[in-house]
């Protein structure tokens, strides 16, 4: 079902209607109420240049199965933006969440909202990326992400008096092709991947610091997820795309400390990801701490999956984000 992007986030009634699986509309009604954003946030003062498919519409779809739980997702992202989730005792720090989706969706809940709502406790207020996807179709396919996590970065900054943020405390953290707009904030916030369309654009992109949870970040072939290339090139990388794109080989003393989250047996984006971010961060004497679990798969999030160990990494990113002071 498509519909249009305000009435995609903005209105719960909206959201309960869109692509319901297996689900009762008073349940996913209910859910979208307990979602419903406080704000929509446009990152750019004009639709961004350079779409393929102009007038593309977005779409919401509902992932979820399983009756009492949503998973939905969104695509076709012609005019990004964000999603407020302020704290109801806020502590003056912010975190932009970023979610994944093969560089094809926006897994808005279990990789967003649900995220929120438990750094929301802890004083965090949280802005929800809805960023423009490479496989919708664009001329620079690599850059819109991380045009749009830069952007996202600048533009929480610029608005930190209007919702009680300290500007320095403004961390990132990002799901899967997510984390690869993440580790490129943490590693490459100085690029140029657009250029200045306002005063927003004078603020710092550099993340007080960044959480990459099973992130897609290396685009060398022999480590890569397979469908990274394929995305962001339209086929087999150059050394030169894999020596600008990889995180992992772009690492220097301005990186942001991090904090990388992975399950070993993750079958779709290799363990590798993180380990060889981690030992480039150990190497230029970044603060990095790294947590790989036994089990956990792919795409656990918040909610994401029985006996995955979403229910253990929040709680140790929150210990690594107050060793670091963000929050108190």
């Amino acid at each position: 079902m498509s519909l249009s992007r305000r009435d995609l986030v903005k209105s719960p009634f909206a959201l309960a209607g869109a692509s319901v699986i297996g689900m009762a509309a008073t349940e996913v009604r209910a859910q979208a109420r307990a979602a419903a954003p406080q704000d929509i946030i446009e990152l750019w003062p004009d639709a961004p240049e350079g779409a393929l498919h102009p007038g593309m519409t977005e779409v919401i779809e509902q992932t979820s199965t399983s009756p009492g739980y949503s998973s939905r997702r969104t695509n076709g992202i012609s005019r990004p933006y964000m999603i407020s989730l302020p704290a109801a005792q806020p502590n003056g720090s912010a975190m932009l969440i970023i979610p994944g989706g093969s560089f094809q969706w926006n897994y808005f809940e279990h990789e967003g909202y649900k995220v929120a709502d438990i750094l929301n406790r802890a004083g965090i207020s949280c802005f929800v990326l809805i960023y423009r996807l490479a496989q919708d179709g664009w001329k620079e396919p690599a850059k819109v992400g991380p045009a749009d996590a830069q952007r996202a970065m600048r533009v929480i900054r610029a608005q930190a008096t209007r919702f009680h943020l300290d500007p320095a405390r403004v961390g990132v953290l990002g799901f899967s092709a997510g984390g690869f707009l993440t580790t490129t904030l943490a590693t490459r916030h100085s690029a140029a991947f657009y250029s200045p369309v306002d005063a927003a654009d004078q603020f710092s992109a550099r993340p007080f610091l960044a959480a990459p949870i099973y992130p897609v970040q290396c685009v060398d072939p022999t480590y890569a997820y397979g469908g990274v290339a394929p995305s962001l090139f339209g086929g087999p990388p150059t050394p030169a795309q894999i020596r600008e794109w990889s995180p992992d080989l772009n690492v220097t003393s301005a990186a942001a400390p991090t904090f990388l989250v992975h399950a070993e047996d993750d079958d779709a984006v290799p363990v590798a990801n993180s380990v060889r971010l981690r030992d480039a961060m150990v190497a230029a004497k970044i603060t990095v701490e790294t947590h790989l679990f036994a089990h956990g798969g792919h795409g656990f999030g918040v909610g994401g999956q029985p006996g995955s160990p979403d229910g253990l990494w929040l709680p140790l990113f929150l210990n690594f984000a107050r060793q670091e002071k963000l929050f108190a």
